[in-house]
């Protein structure tokens, strides 16, 4: 996935415009953007979209994000939202491997009590939402099945160490947010899953979400959450493998593949060796799932 964008749980106008928007995945979302009071209606409304969507011949995958499990919400969400066979549940204010297979074991219950396949239901937890979450990025891995991606926040994080803000004049993350994204880099690396950047709250700045995407390309992250459809196109076209990445990445591991018992080889007058075949694999595989 690429672009995953945020539309709220109680809205079927910007869950239909979200579908329109072109996203890889759509997070339902039926935790900040939804007023306590409104929750009830939030879920009957997302689960009415996830059983419309469904039945579409091509279609976004369907994250719906719950209520964190300290609130006493996430219960009654997934009673609501399983009923519509998400894709995967995103969980807030996650910290650590503890709390991802409590949530599994949840959703295990309701997908035996409406007749689901066993794990198909992933988790999508928001690792860094709290001071506490840094510290249990190392957990991850092995945690449970379902995992499939990790995720980081800074607004939240900002809240919980009571920073005046998380973002410098020149816009880039001060130091506890950088650390953190850096951390949930290598805690998907540990755990074998996708690391997906955070949001880019200022929508309006378009050479700065720009910016901020190339360089979570760079560093490793292979798609970025939104919070607006005109963030969308933006993300799919920089996550997206460009030809000349993938035509190196062919060259690469054709070349390994007729040289098998060579460590290091050269090519264009770089020498290779493992770490860029697997970097190469590891892209020639995105760019053959997003054939698909």
């Amino acid at each position: 996935m690429r672009s995953l964008l945020f539309v709220p749980g109680d809205s079927p106008k910007k869950q239909q415009k979200g579908l329109e928007s072109g996203a890889d995945a759509l997070i339902l979302d039926l935790e900040d953007s939804v007023a306590l009071d409104a929750k009830p209606q939030a879920r009957e409304i997302t689960l009415a979209f996830l059983k419309t969507v469904l039945a579409m011949p091509r279609r976004p995958r369907l994250i719906v994000r719950v209520n964190a499990l300290s609130t006493g919400l996430t219960e009654a969400d997934l009673d609501a939202v399983m009923q519509g066979a998400p894709d995967a549940i995103m969980l807030p204010k996650s910290e650590g491997g503890i709390d991802v297979s409590h949530l599994a074991a949840k959703i295990a219950v309701r997908e035996a009590e409406s007749d689901l396949p066993d794990g198909a239901t992933r988790i999508i937890p928001i690792a860094t939402e709290t001071g506490k979450g840094i510290f249990g990025l190392g957990s991850y891995a092995g945690a449970t099945h379902r995992l499939a991606a990790l995720t980081w926040g800074a607004e939240d994080l900002s809240a919980d160490l009571g920073a005046e803000t998380n973002r410098l004049t020149d816009g880039s993350y001060a130091d506890p947010y950088r650390l953190a994204r850096a951390l949930t880099l290598f805690a998907a690396s540990s755990a074998q899953v996708d690391a997906i950047d955070t949001v880019f709250t200022n929508f309006r700045d378009a050479d700065g979400f720009r910016a901020e995407c190339i360089a979570a390309r760079r560093d490793g992250f292979t798609g970025k959450m939104a919070i607006h459809p005109a963030q969308v196109a933006p993300i799919n076209e920089v996550f997206a493998p460009s030809p000349e990445a993938v035509a190196k990445a062919d060259a690469i591991i054709a070349l390994f593949a007729d040289n098998p018992g060579v460590g290091v080889i050269g090519l264009d007058g770089e020498m290779l060796d493992r770490p860029h075949l697997v970097r190469a694999q590891r892209l020639k595989a995105r760019a053959d799932k997003l054939a698909e």
